[in-house]
Formats: structure tokens, C-alpha cells, sequence
């Protein structure tokens, strides 16, 4: 019984997360960007998390899961009805493709990469600063990074709308996370890999690879390939070395 009751707690308690979000929204759209996006993923995932583990143990942990899962279901039943839509939708195409089954498997894989997410998410507000602070690296709004804004596409409803927003704030999270590794990668350590390869592949995320030093150079090159970047004049540019702020600044100014 305590099981059950634990599920639906979490259940309420998400359904209520829901509409004082939307209605909030409504309101103001600050809740869609970061900071406030934060407290509104947080209220919706890793806090109830907590409190049930806490509180109930890692029984309540699993009854936590599988009332945030049909919170979910629930929404979207009741969004896609209220919205009294009939046309195309993103599921029904793809349920096409590979099957509703395969679908809505692959969905529930996504999952549990939530966490890993979470965890890139604390990073970057936790430690980042640290690096603003104590290297002058750039530093970033991130509601300019995450944020989410597909609520406001027509036909975007129930199942779909959910997916869309969760992809929405992932790829802000991993934008963010990129661009901040950018900085890190190019302070420390400037040098493309031996492996050929891997610098194709990488060269979508670190734009700035083919400014490294060879894999076959010296650390001489290292050095002056610092000293031709970087600068210890404070105020002079941190960044990976495509980075924005250096159209405007040179390490002399």
C-alpha cells in the first residue's frame, strides 16, 4: 500500500508542477529560459528524486519513476484531447517508419541519459564559474543557450510536445556544455591527435583544430602557439580561438 501511495504522490505532485508551470508561462515566459528553466526541470525530475529516495527508500525511488512516467502519459493524453487536434504528428509519421513499438522503445531509451544531462547541467553552473573567475575565460548567459520555445509551434501536441522539449532543453544543456569545453580544450591543451580520424570527427564540436599544433610538432610549438593567444594582460581573450570575442580583442590590446 505504502507503494502505491508513494506513486501517487509523485503523481499529484508532478501534475501540479505541470499546471503551475503552464500557468506561469502564461504569465511570463521567463520560466521558459534558464535560470528559471532550472527550477522548473528540477521540480519536474531530480528534486521528487531525492525526496523519495530520502524519504522512501529505493522502493519509493521506483514508485517515484513510475509516477513521473505516467504523469507524463497523463498530459499528454489530456493535451493532445483539449487541443481537440487531428492532424499530422511527428509520432504517428515515425511509428510508420520503424513501428509504434520500436518508436516508443527508442523514446524510453532516451531516458535514462536525463541524468548525464542533469550532471553536465550542474557543471556548468557549478564549476564554469570557477574557471571565469580564476582564468577569465568568457563568460555566457545561459538562457541564451537553454531555453526551451517549441511549446509555441502549431500542431505540436501531446506525446510530441513532450519529446520536442525535452530535446529542446538537451541540446541547449549539451550547446552550452560544448562551447564552455571549447575553452578548456584550447587553454590546456591546444595539440591535435595522432589519429587522424578522430580530428574529423571532432572538428564539428572544436572548430578551431586546425589552429592546434600538429600531433607531430614540439612543445616549443605549444608555447608559442599559447603565447600567440593568450596573453597575461588581464582582460585580454580566454577563449577557444574562434570564439567571438576575438574579432574584437588581440592579445596586445
Amino acid at each position: 500500500m505504502a507503494f502505491i501511495n508513494s506513486i501517487l504522490s509523485v503523481y499529484l505532485w508532478q501534475l501540479i508542477v505541470l499546471a503551475v508551470i503552464i500557468g506561469w508561462w502564461r504569465a511570463s515566459e521567463a520560466i521558459s529560459r534558464a535560470p528559471l528553466l532550472d527550477l522548473a526541470v528540477g521540480a519536474l525530475t531530480w528534486i521528487p528524486w531525492v525526496y523519495s529516495l530520502c524519504y522512501w527508500g529505493w522502493g519509493g525511488f521506483l514508485a517515484c519513476l513510475i509516477g513521473q512516467y505516467i504523469s507524463l502519459q497523463t498530459f499528454a493524453v489530456v493535451h493532445q484531447t483539449a487541443r481537440n487536434y487531428g492532424g499530422p504528428t511527428i509520432r504517428k509519421s515515425l511509428d510508420r517508419y520503424v513501428g509504434p513499438a520500436s518508436n516508443h522503445f527508442g523514446l524510453l531509451v532516451t531516458l535514462p541519459a536525463l541524468p548525464a544531462f542533469l550532471a553536465l547541467r550542474v557543471a556548468e553552473v557549478v564549476f564554469y564559474p570557477m574557471l571565469v573567475w580564476s582564468l577569465g575565460f568568457p563568460r555566457y548567459k545561459s538562457g541564451d543557450w537553454i531555453n526551451v520555445s517549441r511549446q509555441k509551434f502549431d500542431g505540436l501536441v501531446g506525446h510530441d510536445l513532450i519529446w520536442c522539449l525535452y530535446c529542446d532543453w538537451m541540446t541547449g544543456v549539451y550547446s552550452l556544455g560544448a562551447e564552455m569545453l571549447r575553452n578548456v580544450e584550447s587553454f590546456w591543451c591546444p595539440i591535435r591527435f595522432y589519429e587522424g580520424k578522430k580530428c574529423e570527427n571532432c572538428r564539428l564540436d572544436f572548430p578551431d583544430i586546425d589552429v592546434w599544433v600538429p600531433a607531430d610538432g614540439t612543445m616549443k610549438d605549444v608555447t608559442e602557439k599559447l603565447d600567440e593567444h593568450y596573453s597575461p594582460t588581464s582582460g585580454t581573450p580566454r577563449s577557444w580561438f574562434g570564439h567571438p570575442e576575438r574579432s574584437t580583442k588581440t592579445p596586445e590590446e
